[in-house]
Formats: structure tokens, C-alpha cells, sequence
């Protein structure tokens, strides 16, 4: 796989993911760039091509890591003061490898519609278009797969959230999950 079709692949996901983490959209575009280059820099070290979306997710949380370190030292905060240092990247990139089988467990329909908007990062105009529906409709439909898509996850595990909402932790449930 070339560099630009994982970052076609990946390019937006991770801009939301780093959105959802550094308010200043400048830093967002600076991040990313240094997530590209780090990827560049590092693709004939990734041994297994299904591993390719943690590993991006772990370049990116890195380069997070680093902006609020090298902030952190500017600006006399103590690592304790610091949110990133709560996340367990191996619980985070555990998850990520259930999205499409608990995805693929929702309705035909919801889960076209999850790849198309979330993993494939498709417009919700884009498809709404496609599918002759209201933009205003699409987003609802969207809305509710996500909160199903959420439901699924929640029968499968029990999750530690912090302040922001963010995972941080999470146990899976002894009655075990169909998915991942």
C-alpha cells in the first residue's frame, strides 16, 4: 500500500481524532503533517499491513504526546496536569480492531452507511445525495447508528471514561462478545 493510499484511507480519521484532542486547528494541520512525515519516515518498519490503523493511531498519539510535552516544559506544567498520560494505547488500539466486526452486526443499511461516513470518511451530503434523502435525514441516521454502534460496544465491555469522555480503560463482560 502507498503512502498516499493510506493516507487516503486514514488522512481524515485521523484529522478528526487529533481535532478531538488539540482545540488550536493549526496545531491539528502541523500534527498531521508530522504524522505523514513519521509515516514516511517508518512504513517499511510496520511488519503486518493489519496492524496499519493502530500503528498510524499510535504515530498520532505520540506527536500529541510531544506538543503538550515540549507546551508542558514552556509553560512550567507538571505531567501530572497533562490528560494524555491517562490513556492506555494498548486498550485504545485493542478496540479499534473491533469497530468493523461490531459495525458489520448492525443492520445492513446502518452499517453501509457507518463505513461510508466514518471509516471511509464519505461527506454525509455526499451521501445523502447518493441515497435521494435529506441531508438533515442522513445526519439522524448517522446519529442513531452511532448510538446502536455504541450500544454494542457497552453489551461486549464495561469502559473507564475520563472527564472528556475519552476511553481510557475498559473490561470486557463475562457474558463475552459476538465480535472482535
Amino acid at each position: 500500500m502507498t503512502l498516499e493510499h493510506i493516507w487516503q484511507a486514514y488522512g481524515s480519521q485521523l484529522r478528526r481524532w487529533l481535532q478531538s484532542r488539540v482545540s488550536d486547528a493549526e496545531d491539528v494541520d502541523d500534527l498531521l503533517q508530522e504524522v505523514l512525515i513519521r509515516t514516511h519516515q517508518n512504513i517499511s518498519d510496520l511488519k503486518d499491513t493489519d496492524k496499519l490503523r493502530p500503528w498510524l493511531f499510535s504515530i498520532a498519539r505520540h506527536a500529541v504526546i510531544d506538543l503538550y510535552r515540549q507546551r508542558g516544559r514552556q509553560s512550567g506544567l507538571n505531567e501530572s496536569d497533562l490528560w494524555y498520560l491517562t490513556e492506555d494505547p494498548d486498550s485504545l488500539a485493542e478496540l479499534s480492531d473491533c469497530i468493523l466486526p461490531f459495525i458489520e452486526q448492525l443492520p445492513d443499511q446502518t452499517a453501509g452507511l457507518l463505513k461510508a461516513v466514518d471509516i471511509q470518511g464519505r461527506s454525509q451530503k455526499e451521501c445523502a445525495e447518493e441515497l435521494g434523502i435529506s441531508y438533515s435525514a442522513l445526519k439522524s441516521r448517522v446519529q442513531r447508528g452511532r448510538q446502536q454502534l455504541a450500544a454494542v460496544f457497552r453489551d461486549c465491555c464495561q469502559f473507564e471514561l475520563d472527564s472528556k469522555g475519552n476511553v481510557i480503560g475498559y473490561e470486557r463482560r463475562n457474558r463475552g462478545c459476538k465480535g472482535c
